[in-house]
């Protein structure tokens, strides 16, 4: 057998990842036609490298054909969210005082430019499997508390447009499958502050999910608490209050970085 063509090989490591990077770079911006032109490749190669990276779930297609990072591009950033965005340990820290204070599974999940991805989840010590929820996952808004949870905060026409069209995917006998039902149950998420997945996601589990906003007053993310459908039932007053608190703690937070000026070098206060 032939050895492999490394130069090719290392080719088309390097053309894919100076798309992801371009991907990145454009922050939602990015189409087919400008990653082609920017990156000099051919639509046949560029449209290979995106459906490659959009099969490993390095990035998605956004609604309106734009490209952006995906949940595995995300993990990889990490580093630069620490260093250009709120301090991610803070929000952790909140995570876990919830998890402490409920004693239940708790996750965290961020938006950004239509896609919601679950972010961090901490177990608790009366474990709760839920599905295949993990790092990265974004499938099923139409089911998940936390989805509710931001999407309700959005112009209903971008929230339509982040759902499939048409009937929606039954995973339960609960399960929303209408725009009009679920146009109807986001009306009421806002109103009263915090979302419920009542078994639609998966049978016998319920989610409470509550928003929390940036600086500009659009929602960054989600608080959610998983437990047993019977217990959340009987829990459910002090659950959406303690995931209500948590995600008000996180918009007054990120109010407060956007707020922090840098300090320029040599100007530290000599009073």
């Amino acid at each position: 057998m032939s050895e492999p063509n490394v130069t090719t090989t290392l080719q088309t490591l390097s053309r894919g990842l100076a798309m992801l990077e371009a991907i990145a770079a454009a922050d939602g911006a990015a189409t087919a036609k400008t990653l082609s032109r920017a990156l000099g490749l051919q639509k046949s190669t560029c449209y290979h490298l995106l459906r490659t990276l959009q099969h490993e779930g390095f990035i998605v297609r956004l609604p309106h054909g734009t490209y952006a990072v995906g949940g595995r591009g995300a993990r990889l950033g990490r580093a630069v969210v620490q260093r250009t965005g709120p301090d991610p340990a803070v929000l952790s820290a909140m995570l876990a005082r919830l998890q402490h204070v409920t004693r239940e599974t708790v996750y965290i999940s961020g938006w950004r430019h239509g896609i919601i991805a679950l972010q961090e989840w901490i177990p608790g010590p009366r474990m709760l499997s839920v599905g295949n929820l993990d790092i990265g996952y974004t499938g099923n808004l139409h089911a998940r508390a936390s989805c509710k949870a931001i999407l309700a905060h959005l112009p209903p026409s971008e929230a339509e447009a982040m759902l499939p069209g048409g009937h929606y995917e039954t995973l339960t006998a609960n399960t929303i499958c209408t725009w009009p039902e679920y146009a109807s149950e986001l009306m009421r998420v806002k109103k009263q502050g915090y979302a419920v997945d009542d078994e639609e996601f998966e049978a016998g589990v319920m989610c409470i999910s509550s928003a929390f906003f940036g600086a500009d007053g659009t929602p960054a993310g989600a608080f959610t608490v998983a437990a047993p459908a019977s217990r959340a039932r009987t829990d459910m007053t002090f659950l959406s209050t303690r995931v209500r608190d948590t995600a008000d703690r996180a918009t007054a937070f990120l109010r407060l970085e956007a707020t922090r000026l840098p300090i320029s070098p040599g100007t530290a206060d000599t009073a």
